[in-house]
């Protein structure tokens, strides 16, 4: 059986393409941390709107290889709510030490949801967008 080419190119664009798609929602407490050179290969700062994800998550999001910088849970957007409050961040990192469902959010994220004399939030759920 041939295929051309283009053919070919569909399906594997279409495969790659569902990755990218995939929707999830989990909760858990939110923490912040001191970012810096990212899992998924970025320099951070404090004031970024990043978010670190908990390693089990991360790690089996559909299509997560071994080079965690190709993984495709970074970059994409995630919403992050508290009661009534929520921030929108960006994938950058990974939490080793985040139970799932679980975030560590850079302080400036964090401060949208609750002063950093907090600490730690219960209760908080997110979204990928």
């Amino acid at each position: 059986m041939r295929f051309s080419a283009a053919a070919v190119l569909v399906v594997l664009s279409a495969a790659t393409a569902g990755f990218a798609k995939v929707s999830m929602s989990k909760s858990g407490d939110a923490t912040f941390y001191t970012p810096g050179v990212g899992s998924c290969g970025h320099q951070n700062t404090e004031s970024d709107m990043i978010v670190a994800v908990d390693i089990a998550t991360i790690h089996g999001f559909p299509g997560a290889g071994a080079n965690p910088n190709a993984n495709p849970m970074c970059g994409r957007k995630m919403r992050v709510t508290y009661g009534k409050k929520s921030v929108t961040v960006t994938v950058a990192d990974t939490c080793p030490g985040c139970s799932v469902g679980s975030v560590d959010l850079t302080p400036a994220a964090f401060k949208k949801l609750a002063p950093l004399s907090k600490g730690r939030i219960h209760g908080v759920k997110w979204t990928l967008l």
